[in-house]
């Protein structure tokens, strides 16, 4: 369920026209229902409301203050993966006991940071990570919480580039390391290895995953505290799929009914980690048409947004709908062909959509759905283009809260050698 909506022949978010969002803050613009993102975290929290359970959003899908304000506002925690987003987290005054660290690659400064404001856990990755955040606390003469993250090479069934749960990834550790680091958990002096964390992958769809992977660490659980090790937290990720296109994934309720009855009986507190689910189909990209460009071969909507302001599609071909955001049939010279649609990006990639039949013409304004995770996180300045606006609706007030880039804020920091 999303709040971008028809009505008559204008798209409308919540209680504003898209159309005039465009004109006032110009294109490409991220447009963000404060309602929807609201709603599907409220889904999540009722879902697993009997285990009651710390539900921490993820940053790097949407890393926006005002996002993360409103979530935390709600009781959500924040999983963070860099120094950066901790940065982010202390900004909008999330507790310190609400954040959980993963990532491959923490630096001693960023677990350094992460140890003085007080995080709940760190989800270790590795051996030689678990034995540099005992360092770091014993500098800091601190004991600090820390979770195994295991490796329960279980196939997602998602796009190869954010599956992380096979044993061929980089992430986490097979489930043979992380017992006998539990068994020898009384080495590291600072440390208080107490959970388990899991993370599969991203945009899954289904719950047989996410039950074959819980299974396997319920197993471990079980033998270990056979062997007199008790553990505080379960850790299991995130990863809940939405609609792009015509997936039918399953609900939160659905999720919750297919996973709860492995967790309700465990004295462990348990965590979830959803970020794609509450802001993916919370936003919109608006972009507008530059020029029709037909060929011999092959015809282009060639429009004012790239790669470069959304990636996906390039780079894991993502599919995201394509909608008018005025439906206009005036006009008998309107473009109706099979087209792709592209950016101004000099890259043969650089595309947000092929094989679309749209009808627009020059200067219409086109909406991409689905944008609202790894939308703007993984947007860059490449070919020197500024990084779009970004503007949240609430009811019928606009919000911008982000500012378009100037020219000046390309060569920030930038300086010239004579």
């Amino acid at each position: 369920m999303h709040y971008f909506k028809y009505r008559g022949k204008e798209l409308y978010c919540e209680g504003v026209k898209v159309s005039s969002i465009a004109v006032k803050f110009g294109t490409p613009v991220y447009v963000y229902s404060k309602r929807t993102i609201l709603e599907h975290f409220q889904k999540i929290d009722k879902a697993f409301k009997k285990i009651s359970p710390l539900i921490c959003y993820s940053i790097k899908a949407n890393s926006n203050l005002a996002i993360l304000k409103i979530l935390v506002q709600v009781g959500a925690g924040l999983d963070i993966v860099s120094g950066g987003e901790l940065y982010r987290a202390r900004e909008v005054k999330c507790s310190s006991k609400k954040i959980v660290y993963a990532s491959v690659g923490k630096t001693e400064d960023e677990i350094r940071a992460a140890i003085k404001y007080g995080i709940l856990l760190f989800n270790v990755e590795s051996f030689p990570e678990l034995s540099r955040i005992n360092k770091v606390a014993r500098e800091l003469r601190k004991k600090v919480d820390v979770a195994l993250r295991v490796n329960p090479d279980v196939e997602p069934k998602t796009h190869k580039y954010i599956i992380t749960g096979k044993k061929e990834t980089k992430f986490g550790m097979d489930i043979d390391t992380v017992r006998d680091i539990f068994l020898k958990r009384d080495d590291f002096r600072y440390l208080d290895v107490c959970g388990i964390h899991i993370h599969i992958g991203s945009q899954i769809t289904q719950s047989a995953p996410f039950i074959k992977a819980i299974k396997k660490i319920k197993t471990l659980i079980g033998d270990l505290a056979k062997k007199g090790v008790d553990l505080k937290y379960f850790n299991i990720g995130g990863g809940l799929g939405i609609v792009y296109d015509d997936e039918t994934p399953q609900t939160a309720e659905v999720f919750a009914k297919a996973v709860l009855p492995m967790l309700k009986d465990s004295s462990l507190s348990t965590i979830l980690e959803p970020g794609r689910f509450i802001v993916g189909n919370a936003g919109i990209v608006v972009t507008k048409v530059s020029y029709i460009k037909d060929t011999p071969s092959k015809n282009f909507i060639i429009v004012d947004a790239g790669m470069n302001d959304l990636l996906r599609p390039s780079l894991y071909e993502a599919y995201h709908k394509i909608i008018p955001v005025t439906q206009n049939t005036k006009h008998k010279t309107r473009n109706t062909k099979k087209s792709d649609v592209v950016g101004p990006i000099c890259e043969s990639g650089d595309f947000l959509g092929k094989d679309r039949y749209l009808n627009v013409e020059e200067d219409d304004y086109l909406a991409v759905l689905g944008a609202g995770a790894y939308g703007f996180s993984m947007s860059s300045n490449y070919n020197s283009r500024p990084r779009a606006v970004e503007v949240l609706v609430d009811g019928n007030n606009v919000h911008c809260i982000r500012k378009r880039e100037a020219y000046s804020d390309l060569i920030k920091g930038e300086r010239i050698v004579s």
